[in-house]
């Protein structure tokens, strides 16, 4: 049963960083149109299980992108400064909707091994009991 628990961690251990990714890629969107906001970054890394002997990703601190800031013209917008431009954030939409996207198919990839992984285990379980 050892290599059923192995492939159910590393499933859960992808679908848990995929989802972190995730919650930091929407509040990228609902943030595209904060003036001064930043876009996060969050990192994976290999992390290995010496119980189970297997490669699990964990996520690492979120991090800020340092690209500038959208200098946007608004000379009436309450933030302008004296030559009417006030910073905008480093959003870009495209890039985070590509990443919420590739963030939901590896969750669900993740989902459909951990799940396959179940099945097989309750089968050989089914087997033994015959």
């Amino acid at each position: 049963m050892s290599d059923f628990t192995a492939a159910l961690t590393v499933s859960a251990s992808g679908m848990k960083a995929q989802a972190s990714r995730l919650r930091i890629t929407s509040e990228n969107i609902a943030n595209a149109d904060t003036p001064g906001f930043k876009r996060k970054i969050i990192p994976f890394r290999d992390v290995v299980d010496r119980q189970l002997g297997v490669d699990l990703v964990e996520t690492g601190r979120v991090r800020l992108d340092k690209s500038e800031l959208e200098k946007i013209y608004s000379p009436g917008h309450p933030l302008a400064d004296s030559s009417g431009h006030y910073l905008g954030s480093n959003v870009d939409l495209i890039v985070e909707i590509a990443d919420a996207r590739e963030s939901q198919r590896s969750y669900e990839a993740n989902l459909r091994m951990f799940d396959q992984a179940r099945q097989m285990a309750s089968s050989a379980l089914e087997l033994l009991r015959r």
